[in-house]
């Protein structure tokens, strides 16, 4: 027997108990439809995507946003408490912004665009940087004198060094000479020996080897003094610990350190020729802990050939391959055995190689296909090229990607090379890509032209252009507030690390929406006469 037909009432009721709301806008059965796309589903349509295209849904949130952990994985064996690496370029990554970064928690990649005593000792002054322990301090010989001691702190930007019988660390420790004891020393008596002037080993407060650093800490506190020896039985010295150090280690928990030596961690970049072998060996020598291979296509003989001489030679250090933005790219770096991959090509913000040379790929559907791909064999995945703010910083690593690459956002900082000028009254830094004429052509360079693969050819195609960048302060400064960003913005997507944001991009519980241009207006600043865009 069929239904009879339905029949509109002419009236409604809101005094009915059936008739609430809920009933009137869906009827009595409601439920719960399935919304936006799964990074799978977004990414399979067969269109490039780039970071603008999309937005993630928002989820459900039960936490603070300063409970979101930013922890991830740099490499296979490293990790950093912040997803955040500077690139490796001449007007972004030196040895001052690889300490401030590693400090904040991420880690500096050196560049490669200058002579290998120069990067190595870029290096060197990370490494020397301590937080903690010092286990290869800077000595020198009882007959050192007073004017060797202002030529090291000139050099070094420090004055404390211990006196050993060798001046090596290792030697037997005499004694210390800091500022103190050569600030007020007369002109016409730099000549003296520091033995004259140091506080020798009798009057010293040292530790004996195997000291905890909190042990050492108390040590100091009760003497009052601003280093620490630490002395094997012989009266050796094996380490050092400074007062500075500690206060920075204080101030700056979530620092990126050696688990053993509590060294600042620090990459360099370097090329794929036979003779980049003698720049990595010196970059070993000077304390590197990972190295990125620097080549704007990553996929050839020459990577894959270094990638297999550096893991047979160097046991313990990290490599880092790319650029990659395909899975059969990746597949040949991770058969080679790479620790990372750096995803991108031509979607730098100074970067003009998918207009020259018609090759590359979108931003996000590279992130998403290589690290879907790289994850199955334990490999992370740094996002390279495209990150213009705290959202494309969140939308890379929803992708899959386990860090992100970052240039142009931070070679406006105190921290990056070069010097601040004026145009139109806004302070301003040059910035400009490793494939731009300029970096090229530098003098005892040639890394822009390696990463290119144009070292023999007669007529150079640029890659890259120059440009500026404004002002943003001090690298100390504008990292938290990325890294507060970060927390908030997975606070809204409802998980409480980048772990989980992985793991639930993967498993479709962290939902994606295509945008149209209309939309991606309508998410901008629209509808006003001005405006003053301050982020921090």
């Amino acid at each position: 027997m069929s239904s009879p037909p339905y029949q509109p009432k002419s009236t409604v009721r809101l005094d009915k108990k059936w008739d609430s709301g809920s009933n009137l806008i869906a009827g009595p059965a409601g439920y719960i439809p399935e919304d936006g796309l799964t990074a799978q589903e977004m990414m399979s349509a067969g269109v490039g995507l780039t970071y603008n295209d999309f937005l993630l849904l928002p989820g459900y949130i039960d936490f603070e946003a300063a409970a979101v952990t930013t922890k991830s994985a740099l490499t296979k064996r490293i990790t950093l408490n912040t997803p955040l690496v500077s690139s490796p370029m001449d007007t972004v990554t030196e040895s001052e912004m690889a300490i401030s970064m590693a400090l904040m928690g991420g880690i500096g990649i050196i560049h490669s665009n200058c002579d290998v005593q120069y990067q190595a000792e870029q290096v060197r002054q990370v490494k020397k940087f301590k937080q903690g322990f010092i286990s290869d301090p800077y000595c020198i010989k009882p007959t050192s004198t007073i004017e060797d001691v202002w030529a090291l702190k000139a050099k070094l930007g420090y004055s404390g060094f211990p006196v050993t019988e060798n001046g090596k660390i290792g030697g037997k420790l005499v004694g210390i000479v800091t500022s103190r004891d050569i600030d007020f020393v007369q002109d016409d008596r730099m000549g003296l020996a520091v033995t004259e002037v140091m506080t020798a080993f009798a009057d010293l407060t040292v530790g004996k080897e195997g000291t905890s650093l909190r042990d050492a800490n108390d040590l100091m506190e009760k003497s009052r003094k601003g280093k620490l020896p630490i002395i094997d039985d012989d009266q050796c010295l094996v380490a050092l610990i400074s007062r500075t150090d500690l206060k920075k280690n204080r101030e700056h928990p979530l620092a990126s350190k050696h688990p053993v030596t509590k060294e600042l961690l620090v990459g360099a970049a370097v090329g794929t020729r036979e003779h980049d072998k003698q720049r990595v060996e010196a970059l070993v020598e000077a304390g590197v802990d990972v190295i990125v291979l620097d080549s704007s296509q990553g996929n050839s003989l020459y990577q894959i050939n270094m990638i297999k001489y550096l893991k047979s030679t160097y046991e313990d250090l990290q490599i880092i391959g790319g650029n990659v933005v395909t899975v059969a790219q990746a597949n040949n770096l991770i058969d080679a055995g790479v620790d990372a991959l750096r995803v991108g090509m031509g979607s730098g913000s100074i970067c003009i190689t998918q207009e020259v040379m018609a090759c590359g790929r979108p931003q996000g559907t590279a992130v998403y296909k290589v690290a879907e791909y790289a994850r199955r064999f334990g490999v992370p995945v740094i996002a390279d090229g495209g990150i213009r703010n705290v959202g494309t910083i969140i939308k890379a690593l929803a992708l899959g990607g386990s860090c992100v690459m970052m240039g142009s956002m931070l070679a406006g900082t105190t921290e990056a090379p070069g010097e601040y000028f004026y145009q139109d009254g806004v302070r301003l830094k040059r910035y400009r890509g490793m494939g731009s004429l300029a970096a090229m052509k530098k003098k005892d360079g040639g890394a822009g032209k390696a990463r290119y693969f144009s070292e023999g050819s007669k007529v150079v195609v640029a890659q890259g252009v120059t440009g500026a960048v404004a002002d943003k302060g001090s690298i100390l400064r504008y990292v938290p507030y990325l890294v507060t960003g970060i927390q908030h913005g997975l606070q809204d997507v409802g998980v409480r690390s980048l772990v989980q944001l992985r793991s639930q991009m993967y498993s479709g519980e962290v939902r994606f929406e295509r945008r149209t241009p209309s939309a991606q207006s309508e998410g901008d600043v629209h509808g006003l006469h001005s405006y003053e865009k301050a982020y921090f």
